[in-house]
């Protein structure tokens, strides 16, 4: 048996190879859950999208492996990263990180979320920048008062923070209440939108 040479492969070539296994991908109908990472002043994000829009914005403390699972498992086995496909949520992103936008114009799949979860989960980006909301407030907004749990359950399962803004919601008290990206994450949010909206 002969030994074959190894060719060494630079970064540029993987990241040249992935692109054209995303694009043939997408070319041949193959191609369902895109994905990749962003980098933000929050830590590294993992966002995918299907056909119809945005499907995950997930956090650095989650684990991405599992998360690519769950999609893999929820919406589709056809995942692949693909950076140009989600270059406008990048760069949407990324003006909202440096305070030059104060809304998303994504597409959005609630394709993670079902029944009550995702009514209040459609309901959040009505809250407008720099604003927020107590659980009570949200649930009295979409009909349902005594749904204050409920409603914390469904910001805290929120599959797209920082897009469909659950950093929003407090406590009645005015306290942080929790947040799947860390409260960290959820008052730097609050701070950025502060600051930048005042």
């Amino acid at each position: 048996m002969t030994d074959l040479p190894l060719f060494p492969v630079d970064d540029a070539d993987l990241a040249r190879l992935r692109t054209r296994l995303a694009d043939d991908a997408a070319a041949s109908g193959v191609l369902d859950v895109a994905y990749r990472t962003v980098d933000s002043p929050i830590g590294p994000l993992l966002v995918a999208a299907t056909q119809k829009g945005l499907v995950r914005v997930a956090f650095g403390l989650e684990d991405f492996d599992a998360v690519l699972t769950a999609l893999a498992q929820r919406v589709s086995p056809r995942v692949l990263e693909s950076r140009p496909r989600l270059d406008a949520v990048a760069t949407e992103l990324d003006e909202y990180f440096s305070g030059r936008r104060q809304g998303f114009d994504l597409p959005l799949d609630f394709a993670m979320s079902s029944g009550f979860r995702q009514e209040v989960q459609r309901y959040l980006p009505h809250i407008g920048y720099g604003q927020t909301r107590s659980y009570k407030q949200v649930a009295e907004s979409i009909g349902n008062p005594k749904a204050v749990r409920a409603v914390g359950t469904a910001c805290a399962t929120n599959p797209l923070p920082v897009v469909v803004p659950c950093h929003r919601v407090l406590r009645s008290d005015g306290g942080l209440g929790g947040y799947l990206g860390g409260l960290e994450a959820k008052s730097a949010l609050l701070e950025l939108e502060t600051t930048s909206g005042a």
